[in-house]
């Protein structure tokens, strides 16, 4: 098969210049020039951003992409031209075209060399997408032997970094793909395609390979480092929006609530026990059986008043978030609507059985079809029934589940399914895009007094804008699963979606069941310290939700007060609620900065070649240094295993296991590893370590090690039941010294949209080091309900504390 080299180009013309053999063309926003095979468009989005399209010779190459929103600005630059060698310039930016071969090196404007294409691996092949004529395309980059690569998606291998590896690129239920890595070098790249991808990196190259494609068309974006690579993705594909504040409080869910009495019941019960709740969580089938599939109302029986229900959970100072799919059964309203006009796919999904069982049985097949979310009036019918069903009960948040969507015995032909835009295959990877942007659009047209939030299982590029958090998949109850979730959530942020978190002990438990005498997982020690770290784990992940399968994960299902387990679960469920005023600046960070919530260490740290692939620590904030424990320290770690792609798993034989007392509270150790360049506190006792050394931290059940960096400032909050339940007028300001230090308090309305319009505060905090001197700046904003006079007392690691009216007047305290 003939193979090609491609380029794509804006025929928009400034000037022309020939020059001896070749001839290239500058236009308004960058350069075009063809090769005898391919034609090549360099487009400059601003001096740091560039996009590089390659297609075929002659043929016309128009694209609107899915996941970039910004448009190429005017920008200055430079060309000049020395044989066949031409160079661009930004301010930035180097750039340097083999106008022969048409291939394309980036450097920094220094000289320093960031990136080359390798040309013997660019690649244009004849495909027949579904009839349509098209190619597969390839493009292949050279790396420095030691360099490090991020991102690519949440990844279930347990890597930090992605050299060496090759990664199938379809969505499915536990990895989620995104066409982008950036390297330790401070650059990153964009692969801009939705079809089946493949990603390789070996020795002497590192490519993409997509099976559909009328061009190659990529970004390379410089950032100088991990924040400003990601600041630049966000730039091409859309910024953060605000969470409310009660959905960083802890949320309970299951598989699941069978009635509305038992959800309502299980809230009630939290407020008795005096723990912690914001968020609880319906999951499936309150629609009744499987022919009425997402019917997105409440049907069943069991949920005879559905308004009632929202009522009494509101009623708590808690809120709802209700399961939605991405597929119909036959007998909803939206199915009949869809199917009249073609909007549903035939390929097989999720459930296949009418009747609930398992496995299913096939006997009554479901008819369930996946709704083409690439279609806009599909989008509008969904959120029709969504707004009619759901919506305006008063629900809270948006659990959208099998957003990859399920796909099952997947044959070659299903990808020939016509969608709105073409070929499933030419769109596949995008679906979890197009459906969840479709909610968040709908809703955010429809009101402002609630902020957007939905709980989602797949994720792309760009869909960071759409109000969405990712959680990484029906994943099993192991401690291998939990390893992974770390490096997962973490190169997952990279790809600057910063929006993580996973199934709190994971989501297929029944082995634990299997493996003790009574059956019951809650009672088995090898369930119970796998759940409690776990938990503290999640304690420091964009959302804490608990949730599974087979065994239920409420607090009291574990115990009561005054044991070991139970004080472990309520020990961090409490120590969250108190950083909340940390972790929502964190969040106005993220939004207004485009900063991260989970780092990996190699952000912050990248001087310390130590942490280049360090997978098992990072940092929450940029203060916190996190290191979770995910090793069984006092039980056995072996379990019989699950297959998340193939579904439940109640076969296996039970294991005869003696019960047996677990002394939780026994001390053990765990080795961390301190990143050279500063000095570090122990959070639990303010014992202070040089960086660059690894150290042992004794712990127990009901601690896991935790470290501020030096030049750190701290809010914490008081005391409560749920989120918003008492105003932060009198704020813990921790300062961890040994360096300078700043911080800024953000405050706003904490559920609307009014902080768009510049309604929300900032307190800047300075801590100076040399002086001892903590400055708080002049409050800057307002907004409705704003606390005009509180207090904050100070504390140093020394225990020594000091308590300070404030009234949004400049201020300077010393604490020599």
């Amino acid at each position: 098969m003939r193979k090609i080299i491609f380029i794509s180009i804006s025929w928009l013309l400034i000037l022309s210049q020939i020059s001896v053999g070749q001839t290239y063309t500058k236009t308004n926003t960058g350069i075009k020039f063809s090769t005898e095979n391919i034609s090549v468009e360099i487009k400059v989005y601003n001096s740091k951003i560039i996009r590089t399209i390659k297609h075929p010779r002659g043929a016309d190459f128009l694209k609107e992409s899915l996941s970039v929103i910004k448009s190429e600005q005017k920008t200055p630059f430079t060309v000049n031209q020395q044989g066949n060698e031409l160079t661009l310039r930004t301010a930035d930016l180097h750039l340097k075209l083999d106008l022969k071969s048409g291939t394309v090196s980036y450097h920094h404007i220094s000289g320093k060399a960031l990136l080359n294409e390798q040309f013997s691996d660019s690649q244009f092949t004849p495909f027949n997408d579904a009839g349509s004529s098209t190619y597969s395309v390839s493009q292949a980059f050279t790396l420095d032997k030691d360099e490090t690569i991020y991102g690519l998606g949440i990844l279930q291998n347990g890597k930090m970094s992605q050299r060496n590896q090759e990664v199938r690129m379809v969505q499915n239920n536990t990895w989620d793909f995104v066409p982008f890595f950036q390297s330790v070098k401070g650059y990153g790249v964009f692969w801009d395609n939705y079809s089946p991808t493949t990603f390789k990196d070996k020795e002497n190259l590192t490519s993409f390979t997509s099976e559909v494609g009328d061009a190659i068309d990529y970004y390379f974006i410089y950032g100088e480092n991990a924040d400003g690579v990601v600041a630049g993705m966000r730039s091409l594909t859309g910024q953060v929006p605000m969470f409310p504040l009660w959905t960083y409080g802890y949320w309970q869910s299951k598989e699941r609530y069978k009635s509305q009495n038992e959800i309502v019941g299980v809230v009630k019960k939290y407020r008795e026990l005096g723990v912690p709740l914001d968020g609880i969580i319906q999951d499936w089938q309150y629609w009744g059986n499987n022919y009425q599939w997402n019917a997105m109302d409440f049907i069943s029986p069991d949920f005879p008043d559905a308004q009632k229900m929202v009522n009494d959970i509101h009623a708590m100072n808690a809120r709802l978030a209700v399961s939605i799919w991405s597929s119909f059964g036959p007998m909803t309203k939206p199915y009949r609507e869809m199917d009249k006009t073609g909007m549903l796919f035939n390929f097989k999904t999720w459930p296949e059985s009418g009747r609930e069982s398992w496995p299913p049985d096939l006997n009554y097949p479901s008819g369930v079809r996946v709704y083409d979310a690439f279609n806009p009036k599909a989008r509008d019918i969904y959120w029709k029934y969504l707004n009619q069903g759901i919506f305006k009960l008063g629900v809270d948040a948006w659990w959208m589940d099998s957003t990859e969507p399920d796909h099952l015995n997947q044959k070659p032909e299903d990808m020939d399914t016509k969608t709105y835009l073409g070929s499933f295959r030419k769109v596949r990877n995008a679906y979890p895009l197009m459906t969840v942007g479709g909610v968040y659009d709908h809703q955010r047209s429809e009101s402002s007094d609630k902020r957007v939030f939905i709980l989602t299982r797949s994720a792309f590029a760009g869909q960071q804008r759409y109000g969405a958090s990712v959680w990484s998949g029906d994943v099993n109850s192991s401690w291998e699963s939990l390893r992974n979730q770390i490096p997962a959530g973490l190169n997952f942020t990279l790809t600057a979606n910063p929006n993580f978190n996973s199934d709190i002990g994971g989501f297929f438990a029944g082995a634990y069941n299997k493996t003790w005498n009574d059956g019951t997982g809650t009672k088995n020690p090898m369930f119970q310290e796998l759940y409690v770290r776990w938990l503290q784990y999640a304690t420091f992940t964009p959302m804490m939700r608990s949730h599974g399968t087979d065994v239920p994960r409420e607090i009291y299902q574990f115990g009561q007060k005054g044991e070991p387990v139970y004080d472990a679960i309520e020990k961090f469920i409490q120590l969250r609620y108190s950083l909340l005023p940390y972790i929502y600046s964190t969040s106005w960070d993220v939004s207004k900065n485009r900063s991260s919530f989970m780092r990996a260490l190699v952000m912050d740290f990248a001087v310390d070649k130590k942490v280049w692939d360090l997978n098992n620590q990072f940092m929450f904030g940029k203060s916190i240094l996190v290191a979770p424990i995910a090793q069984a320290q006092y039980t056995s770690e072996t379990v019989v295993k699950t297959d998340e792609q193939d579904g439940w798993n109640n076969t296996s034989q039970k294991q005869n296991i003696q019960e047996l007392t677990t002394e939780f509270l026994k001390p053990k150790k765990k080795n961390v590893y301190l990143p050279a360049g500063s000095m570090w506190y122990d959070f639990w006792t303010n014992e202070s370590f040089a960086g660059g050394q690894q150290i042992d931290k004794e712990t127990d059940i009901s601690l896991i090690p935790l470290y501020v960096k030096a030049g750190s400032i701290i809010p914490l909050g008081p005391e409560v039941q749920y989120a918003t339940e008492k105003k932060w007028n009198n704020i813990n300001l921790k300062i961890y010294p040994g360096a300078d230090a700043t911080f800024v308090l953000y405050e706003d309305e904490f559920d609307n949209y009014n902080y768009e319009k510049g309604e929300y505060t900032e307190i800047p905090f300075h801590w100076n080091d040399k002086t001892s001197t903590l400055t708080i700046g002049s409050r800057k904003g307002k907004y409705k309900g704003m606390i005009e006079t509180r207090k904050f007392t100070l504390i140093l690691p020394n225990g020594q504390q000091k308590t300070i009216s404030y009234s949004g007047k400049n201020s300077r305290v010393n604490l020599k």
